[in-house]
């Protein structure tokens, strides 16, 4: 097994999720891997946790990424968050990035939760997850 594709995954989302017109327009371009300090936008993407499991054969080594993408959102009921949560989804599910190390042998959408958050429920969260299947050189 390898970690050492994860960090290589991890820029190909991120560029995957930055380059879609659609989620660039629905977040107005607030895409992070780590949310900055400070005030942020009402309504952003963010990369999140990730679980990576061995995945190696016969044929060299490999791992199974599970990772969550999130959709923050301040915006009044669930619609806004939905909307760009689908978005990021269009754009990663079946996508086949480049990988600076590895390959990217696919990734599929696995399951989403929606919640209330912050004081009083004023912020909607989706959590997206996902999984990959890489191979690693």
């Amino acid at each position: 097994m390898s970690y050492g594709a994860s960090a290589a995954l991890q820029a190909a989302v991120f560029k995957q999720l930055s380059d879609d017109t659609q989620v660039n327009d629905l977040s107005d371009g607030a895409i992070y891997d780590a949310v900055p300090a400070g005030a942020v936008p009402q309504t952003y993407v963010t990369l999140g946790p990730e679980e990576v499991r061995d995945a190696s054969d016969c044929s060299g080594g490999g791992a199974v990424h599970r990772f969550t993408v999130s959709v923050v959102s301040e915006a009044a009921g669930f619609g806004a968050a939905k909307t760009l949560a689908g978005a990021v989804c269009d754009a990663l599910e079946g996508a086949s990035p480049n990988l600076d190390r590895g390959r990217l042998v696919g990734l599929w959408f696995e399951r989403a939760s929606a919640r209330r958050t912050g004081t009083g429920g004023a912020i909607r969260q989706i959590d997206l997850r996902f999984r990959a299947r890489v191979e690693d050189d």
